[in-house]
């Protein structure tokens, strides 16, 4: 399968502006055979809202007016697409949430789980639903969301439920050079799974964007990447059973690696237990408004 990650700025408040940008997108890179169109996190709003009520007003519901656009295009294109927006839940509720539609519909959404001090994020509600995986075609495909990457664990949940590709639409500001650089590549080495990320480009309210934008195979190598801060677009075809390859017989009888059989769960109960450290700027007695 033909995927593509769609390295854009964006226009804060302006859904229209980034919905023109994604049909331009859809219809060139469907075109060219691609099935699967990746776009940045909070794609359709923006992301650097000053309040809660600010991001409450930009905020749509999953199945809105938006994304039932991007439905009639999926359809049209005979395409996958995943996209990050504001969703607003019982006109109260508000998540950072990433949507994949298909030619049938909505085919899921995942709330972002991990939530830095940044942006929207400060106003955000953390994800209360577990990893999923979607089935699209002959793929299985998971969905995280930009700070979500810098925590394994998600990552394993995802491959270890069958995810065959990690998609990963961000908003990666400076000082996260080395998340693009190191942090997805070792997530596809650890899970030998493929893993795409998505991240803007642009300024947006004072705060830049990096780009960076990479996709890479089961074997943690980087396909193909976007080490600048330009708007482009990342192409490439993957193979399903690489990524459902997790054994790799090196020398026979001497060298087999297999990171799913030699797990031992038994040991990582520590992973489980809550943290006990301080929280800066969720904490209620944080200085930080």
């Amino acid at each position: 399968m033909l995927i593509s990650a769609i390295q854009t700025d964006v226009a804060i408040g302006d859904p229209d502006i980034n919905l023109r940008i994604l049909e331009q997108h859809v219809a060139t890179e469907s075109a060219q055979g691609s099935r699967l169109i990746v776009f940045p996190e909070c794609f359709v709003s923006g992301y650097c809202f000053a309040s809660r009520e600010e991001a409450r007003q930009n905020a749509q519901p999953v199945d809105g007016p938006f994304t039932q656009t991007v439905v009639k295009l999926c359809r049209q294109n005979d395409c996958y697409v995943v996209f990050g927006m504001i969703e607003l839940v019982d006109e109260c509720d508000i998540f950072n949430t990433a949507v994949l539609a298909g030619p049938q519909g909505i085919v899921g959404s995942y709330r972002k789980i991990h939530l830095p001090w940044l942006g929207v994020d400060r106003f955000t509600t953390h994800g209360n639903r577990p990893f999923t995986v979607f089935d699209i075609g002959d793929f299985r495909i998971g969905m995280l969301i930009c700070y979500d990457a810098g925590f394994p664990e998600a990552v394993r949940n995802l491959a270890l439920d069958g995810a065959d590709i990690i998609v990963l639409p961000t908003n990666w500001p400076p000082g996260a050079e080395q998340m693009a650089e190191y942090t997805i590549n070792t997530r596809a080495l650890e899970n030998s799974i493929y893993f795409l990320a998505a991240n803007r480009v642009g300024t947006e309210r004072g705060f830049q964007f990096i780009g960076c934008s990479r996709i890479c195979d089961p074997a943690g190598k980087t396909l193909i990447s976007a080490d600048h801060q330009e708007e482009c677009v990342l192409r490439v075809s993957i193979d399903p059973g690489l990524a459902r390859r997790k054994r790799y017989t090196r020398v026979p009888g001497q060298h087999v690696i297999d990171r799913f059989a030699d797990r031992r769960p038994e040991m990582y109960g520590r992973l489980c237990e809550p943290h006990s450290l301080p929280r800066p700027g969720r904490d209620e007695s944080s200085p930080i408004s």
